[in-house]
């Protein structure tokens, strides 16, 4: 992975468009539903600039937000400098998904969020991911959804685009910061965390209706408001769930295998 300063600032007009708003708010209110009311142990794996670290410690949890890239970290920190209340639930470490270890620490809640899509392939960041989820604790990886590639670019009218990728097979296309990007399907991400003894929940497809918006969609309260929920009704949904541009998986640490 590079380090993704060079993007940050497109990242940040992405992540408060109405597109960037739909996807945080999705995920977080999926991630939220399966944790308890108390106060949890968090690691925010991959950090970016702090949106799920800073919702996450508003809601009183206690975070530990890692990522590769000093320019995305810098960014966090200065965001939680506006927030001073939070800054006791929070710390920042540079470190590699893929070698990730915080003092041999485990977490109730372990996030990967929108980082799989960069590395060459998800094994390896999966098995460090889900060996530091707590018992009882929950693993949440978002990633690019394989099995959409195509979907945005036709419904964009970028119709020779989209059949290249669809004909081609290819999980690769470039994503909203003008990177390539590699996707993942829900089944194969499922089959990870099962494979290092996490228990598999329904997953989730992020933005489905409005993937293919312009960068600049700015939809008033009622639009958006309208807009998240009948995204969040058709998210665990078939087949409304396998055309999201975004796949987001959650597993369970359960000792008997049970899901709950």
């Amino acid at each position: 992975m590079s380090d993704f300063v060079t993007v940050g600032a497109e990242y940040d007009t992405y992540s408060t468009s109405g597109r960037g708003r739909l996807r945080h708010d999705l995920v977080f209110r999926r991630v939220q539903a399966e944790l308890p009311e108390r106060p949890v142990r968090v690691l925010d794996a991959g950090c970016g600039t702090g949106e799920m670290t800073l919702r996450l410690a508003s809601a009183g949890h206690l975070v530990t937000a890692t990522d590769t890239s000093d320019g995305m970290l810098a960014a966090a920190a200065n965001r939680l400098s506006t927030r001073p209340e939070l800054a006791a639930r929070v710390r920042f470490l540079r470190a590699d998904v893929e070698v990730l270890d915080v003092d041999g620490n485990t977490f109730d809640l372990v996030c990967c969020h929108g980082v799989l899509m960069y590395l060459d392939e998800p094994a390896t960041a999966v098995a460090r991911l889900a060996g530091m989820v707590a018992p009882g604790g929950v693993l949440s990886v978002l990633s690019k959804n394989r099995s959409a590639t195509g979907f945005r670019e036709a419904l964009r009218g970028e119709h020779a685009l989209a059949r290249g990728l669809i004909e081609s097979g290819t999980g690769v296309s470039v994503g909203h910061l003008g990177v390539r990007t590699r996707g993942d399907t829900a089944e194969e991400l499922d089959r990870l965390a099962t494979k290092h003894g996490l228990t598999p929940l329904a997953w989730q497809g992020v933005r489905i209706f409005n993937d293919h918006r312009p960068r600049d969609w700015a939809p008033g309260p009622d639009e958006y408001a309208s807009a998240l929920e009948t995204e969040w009704a058709a998210s665990t949904r078939d087949p409304y769930r396998q055309v999201a541009p975004l796949v987001h998986t959650l597993a369970r640490h359960t000792p008997d295998g049970s899901s709950h």
